[in-house]
């Protein structure tokens, strides 16, 4: 039987305080206010006062009310009948359907032990050219979508989730606008894919508390599938809303602030998250996308600057694009060498070539005259822009990789493209 508590000493925001003993940090309580009885989680343990958010928010709490420690850590279920299911932040349905409680599983453990772990050497399948071609997507990597606020990266991942050749895709909204969680499940269910997605939702009209846990409640989940033998894909948006979460928090409970006003464990923070990303040698795996918005389009924002430090590249979304200069998928030589012989040929020579197109636009609005090769660049730029980077194109890598042939033999000669002599005669179109 749990000690019951009477006397709450404090209530800032979320956060509540009591006088407690034998509690364990992440540990969960039961807070009984006028409202009835709400969860909430040990956020930090000072000599014996214990700080609690409450996940529900602490409007209706006052000091006179009832505080019950439960002596465990917040479980999530990982039974096979989460999949098309919506649940909230703290792991209850959004879907008006009955809440599961078999195979509990805990929450928020560590990453797994590098011991456990191969080299990632699998390419994850998008149907997406700039990153199929240019910047695969790996098995077990972690990489972010950097972007600015209007840039249609939900609209991204809805196309991930609905293309990606994985087994399971577990989706995690943090401040979310109630149109954008309606998109993903109404997108999902139109395509199919709701089957194989299991999604936790937190909007932005929620407590700001439930922001925090959904990383968390995804990727314990998608741990416990991984370990099933489940390839699983988890893609969270937005970052920077987990983080914003994070920084308030932190303020109200008078932490010393650091870089624009985040928490000084901040990086600790997103790499705990981040860091779950594994291949089993004996199982499944877990691949990692992440949105995160630059606010001001600023790279060196705390936020995606501490993201740098820990993930394996970026996909630099701009314009409605994902940009060839500013992403880097920093695993993709893994996996290149083993899809086909000329995708490292077709990509380098590609982005080269669409380099020396940009330059020609600089020249052309400065009024120079343009060459018989400078209008060959402005072609092949145009075209490069609606094959590649158009994220509508939907097609198979190989498809892809033909097309890109293609492209060249349209804009160029042989000669032109600086490609050896045996791929020009293995994979040159006939007809070019």
């Amino acid at each position: 039987m749990r000690k019951v508590y009477h006397k709450i000493i404090q209530v800032a925001g979320n956060v509540i305080t009591v006088e407690a003993e034998n509690v364990a940090y992440n540990d969960l309580a039961e807070v009984t206010s006028k409202r009835g009885v709400s969860l909430a989680q040990v956020i930090r343990l000072q000599d014996n006062k214990v700080y609690l958010q409450v996940f529900a928010g602490s409007r209706g709490v006052s000091t006179n009310d009832e505080v019950r420690f439960l002596g465990k850590p917040m479980q999530i279920s990982s039974s096979d009948n989460l999949l098309g299911r919506v649940f909230n932040g703290a792991g209850r349905p959004r879907d008006n359907r009955p809440e599961i409680t078999e195979d509990l599983i805990e929450i928020g453990g560590p990453s797994v032990n590098p011991a456990k772990r191969i080299i990632p050497q699998r390419m994850v399948r998008t149907g997406i050219p700039m990153i199929d071609v240019f910047n695969s997507l790996v098995v077990s990597q972690k990489i972010p979508i950097f972007s600015v606020a209007g840039e249609p990266y939900n609209d991204l991942l809805a196309r991930i989730a609905m293309q990606a050749e994985v087994d399971i895709i577990i989706l995690g909204g943090m401040g979310l606008k109630y149109d954008d969680y309606l998109y993903f499940k109404n997108t999902l269910d139109e395509h199919g894919a709701l089957s194989r997605s299991l999604m936790f939702i937190h909007t932005a009209a929620d407590p700001i508390v439930e922001c925090l846990l959904v990383p968390d409640v995804s990727l314990a989940v998608a741990e416990s599938y991984a370990l099933e033998g489940k390839d699983v894909l988890v893609l969270m948006t937005d970052m920077t809303n987990y983080s914003d979460a994070l920084k308030e928090i932190a303020i109200t409970m008078e932490q010393i602030p650091s870089n624009r006003g985040y928490p000084g464990d901040l990086y600790s923070q997103l790499a705990a998250r981040y860091e779950k990303a594994v291949d089993f040698d004996d199982a499944g795996s877990i691949t990692i996308l992440a949105a995160t918005t630059m606010p001001g389009d600023d790279v060196t924002h705390p936020v995606p600057d501490n993201t740098g430090y820990i993930t394996e590249g970026q996909f630099y979304l701009k314009n409605g694009r994902i940009e060839p200069f500013g992403s880097l998928s920093r695993l993709k030589q893994q996996v290149n060498d083993k899809t086909r012989k000329d995708h490292r040929v077709i990509m380098d020579t590609m982005v080269r070539l669409y380099a020396d197109y940009k330059s020609t636009c600089e020249k052309q609005s400065m009024g120079f005259q343009m060459t018989n090769w400078d209008n060959k660049l402005l072609k092949y730029g145009e075209m490069f822009e609606s094959r590649m980077m158009d994220l509508s194109v939907n097609i198979p890598l190989e498809e892809a990789l033909d097309l890109g042939w293609k492209t060249l033999a349209e804009c160029f000669d042989k000669t032109e493209t600086g490609i050896k002599t045996d791929f020009i005669k293995e994979f040159w179109p006939e007809n070019a």
